[in-house]
């Protein structure tokens, strides 16, 4: 398949990234009319032909998630039905990856009936960053190219690395990531235990590992009320941290979000461009995927690999 028959089209989420994706990779953004009717239904004409071409439709599932979701469905349908040879769904966010079992009783695992609707409105392969399960991989029947945006947070931090650095996970569950960023980084490991009270609450409890007078990197895969991450500061703050900063894949953040990121407890808040993000003259440092993307779509287009893209520069 030759890189002439590409195309990429985007949704109303994010298309900021999408150009930029475009714009990285030197090719025009598809035309496509992707609006609602007075009543709120999704209508998606694509203005161009796609016949046999390999389509790539980009859409972050952020807020209002459901209207973004569908409208990404709509246009996986339209791409179907006019012929494209190859549909991928490019979510550099993935919602709903937090419902991805079945923790109490009578609750859906809706994570997995978003890769069931992407499949079955024709998406025949998904290109994805970050997501908050590995295991969200399986749920689907095709192909599933999972980014990591740590390449991106690594050339940053790599140029503001402190002597004294520390690399904290917020939480149990991302020990993991916390780690690989230790790694690489050359720094020490530490972990904020909590304890989360409802969906906005956290209460940090204890630190684990020294912190005493270092320079902290917290970070997370998605923060939406920033309450986890700001416990978790609190918390190193109050064990001796000189600085406490934190690098997180996706900010869906909200009001209460902004509220207490104007605490200061955070330094700087270090995140991606897979959602829009409103800075409003907070630290907050927005990185772009748009190449990391962009380079993944050339390389799927083509057949090759995209294990090259996990490479980290200057490490």
């Amino acid at each position: 398949m030759s890189e002439s028959r590409l195309k990429i089209f985007a949704g109303n989420s994010n298309r900021p990234l999408a150009e930029a994706i475009c714009q990285s990779i030197g090719m025009p953004l598809g035309e496509a009319t992707v609006t609602s009717f007075p009543d709120g239904e999704s209508f998606v004409k694509i203005n161009e032909n796609v016949r046999g071409h390999d389509a790539y439709i980009i859409q972050s599932t952020c807020p209002p998630t459901n209207h973004h979701l569908m409208e990404l469905l709509i246009m996986i349908d339209a791409a179907r039905r006019a012929s494209a040879q190859r549909i991928t769904a490019v979510l550099p966010f993935y919602g709903y990856a937090r419902q991805d079992r079945k923790d109490q009783p009578r609750v859906p695992i809706t994570a997995k009936l978003v890769a069931n609707l992407l499949v079955s409105a024709g998406a025949n392969r998904v290109l994805t960053m970050d997501l908050h399960s590995q295991q969200i991989q399986g749920f689907f029947d095709i192909p599933v190219d999972h980014l990591f945006a740590s390449p991106v947070f690594f050339d940053y931090l790599n140029k503001t690395k402190s002597d004294k650095l520390v690399v904290c996970s917020p939480d149990v569950g991302g020990m993991k990531m916390a780690s690989a960023y230790a790694d690489i980084l050359g720094a020490g490991l530490g972990l904020v235990a909590k304890k989360r009270k409802n969906a906005t609450t956290v209460e940090a409890i204890n630190v684990v590992g020294e912190v005493d007078g270092c320079d902290v990197l917290l970070v997370d895969d998605i923060t939406e009320t920033a309450g986890t991450l700001t416990a978790a500061a609190k918390m190193l703050r109050e064990h001796g941290a000189r600085s406490v900063r934190a690098a997180v894949s996706h900010c869906i953040l909200n009001e209460v979000a902004y509220e207490r990121l104007r605490s200061g407890l955070i330094d700087e808040l270090i995140t991606t461009d897979s959602v829009p993000v409103d800075t409003r003259g907070l630290p907050i440092t927005v990185l772009t995927i748009a190449p990391l993307l962009g380079q993944a779509i050339q390389r799927i287009n083509t057949n090759s690999s995209v294990t090259g893209l996990f490479r980290i520069k200057g490490f």
